[in-house]
C-alpha cells in the first residue's frame, strides 16, 4: 500500500506477512484476552516499531540504510539517532503497520471485535511464524546492508521495548471517564479527519524528509503537534454518546486511504514510477476501497440485525 514496492514483488509477502501479520495479531490478542482496550493496543504497537527499526532493520542506527543517508538530516550525536526519521518511521508503524489493519479487521467482524480470535496451538504458531520472519528480514537486512548497530544502541532499544509494554500492561484496562452528553461526530467528519491528519504527515515527509526543504526540528514539530492533535481528538471523540464501530472504521478507513494516494508519488524500490508501479498502486487503491466499503456493509447489516426483536 505504501508505494515502495511494485505489485510484481508480491512474493516478499511469503517473509513480510508473518512479522508484520504476526506482529499485529499477536499485539490483538494480548490486548483482547487481558481485557485491555486501545490505549494499550497504541502502547504496543510502538514497542513493536522500536524492535522493527531498532533490533531488526536498525535503520534508525544506520547512517547508510537504504543507501538514503536518513540520519544526516537532524542528526542527534548523543543518542545516535536523527529526530525526524525516528519520529516519522516509528509512527508509521505505530500506525499503519499495527493499529489500522487491526481496527480494520475487527470492524469486518463487528461480532467478535473484543473477543480472541486464537487458541493456544493459533498462538503459539503465530508467534513462531513472527519470529520466524522477523529473523529473515533481519538477516536479509544484515547481509545488504553490512551494518550491525552498536551495542549500546541494542542494548537501549531493548530497554525501551520493555518499558513500552510494562507500560502498556500498567495502564487500566478500559479509559474511566465521565460520560459526555455531547453526541460522537458523524462518521464521515471523522474519516475526512484521519484523512486530513495522514496526508499532512505524508506531505511533512516528502517536503522535509524527502526534499529537506526545511530545517530539521520543522518537521518534528508538526509531527508531534499533529500526533497529540489526533491523540486529544480521539480521546475526545471516543468518550462522547454513539461513538462505536462506524468510527472506528472511519479512522482506520481514512489512514487506509492516505497510503491510498501516497503510494503514487512514491516511487518503487526498483521500477520506480513506472507504469507497472503507477497499475500496481491503482490496483491496491481500489483494494483499499472494497475493503473499507465491504466493513461499512457488514456493520450496517449488524445494525440492523441487532435492531429486530428477539
Amino acid at each position: 500500500m505504501l508505494g515502495n514496492l511494485a505489485i510484481t514483488m508480491l512474493p516478499v509477502l511469503i517473509v513480510m506477512a508473518p512479522m508484520y501479520g504476526g506482529g499485529a495479531l499477536l499485539i490483538r490478542e494480548v490486548v483482547r484476552r487481558t481485557g485491555r482496550s486501545w490505549p494499550g493496543m497504541i502502547v504496543l504497537a510502538l514497542a513493536y516499531a522500536v524492535l522493527e527499526e531498532g533490533i531488526i532493520t536498525q535503520s534508525l542506527f544506520n547512517p547508510g540504510y537504504l543507501g538514503e543517508n536518513l540520519l544526516d538530516y537532524g542528526f542527534l550525536p548523543s543518542p545516535g539517532i536523527a529526530l525526524p526519521w525516528t519520529l516519522y518511521v516509528l509512527t508509521l508503524h505505530t500506525v499503519w503497520s499495527i493499529s489500522v489493519p487491526i481496527a480494520l479487521v475487527e470492524t469486518l467482524f463487528p461480532e467478535r471485535r473484543t473477543i480472541p480470535w486464537l487458541g493456544r496451538p493459533g498462538l503459539v504458531i503465530t508467534g513462531i511464524l513472527f519470529a520466524a520472519g522477523s529473523i529473515a528480514i533481519a538477516a536479509a537486512t544484515l547481509s545488504t546492508e553490512a551494518f550491525v548497530a552498536p551495542v549500546p544502541q541494542l542494548a537501549a532499544a531493548v530497554v525501551i521495548i520493555i518499558a513500552l509494554i510494562v507500560a502498556a500492561f500498567s495502564l487500566p484496562p478500559a479509559l474511566h471517564r465521565p460520560a459526555s452528553t455531547r453526541p460522537a461526530p458523524n462518521a464521515w467528519t471523522v474519516g475526512a479527519f484521519a484523512l486530513a491528519a495522514g496526508s499532512i504527515f505524508m506531505l511533512t515527509t516528502i517536503f522535509t524528509l524527502t526534499l529537506r526543504l526545511s530545517p530539521w526540528w520543522t518537521p518534528v514539530a508538526l509531527f508531534l503537534l499533529l500526533d497529540a492533535a489526533v491523540i486529544a481528538a480521539v480521546l475526545s471523540w471516543s468518550g462522547r454518546q454513539g461513538w462505536g464501530d462506524r468510527h472506528r472504521l472511519a479512522l482506520a478507513g481514512g489512514a487506509l486511504l492516505t497510503y491510498a494516494w501516497y503510494a503514487f508519488p512514491q516511487p518503487s524500490v526498483f521500477l520506480g514510477n513506472s507504469a507497472i508501479d503507477l497499475i500496481g498502486n491503482a490496483v491496491f487503491a481500489a483494494g483499499a476501497i472494497l475493503l473499507i466499503a465491504v466493513a461499512a456493509r457488514r456493520l450496517q447489516r449488524a445494525d440492523s440485525a441487532a435492531s429486530l426483536p428477539a
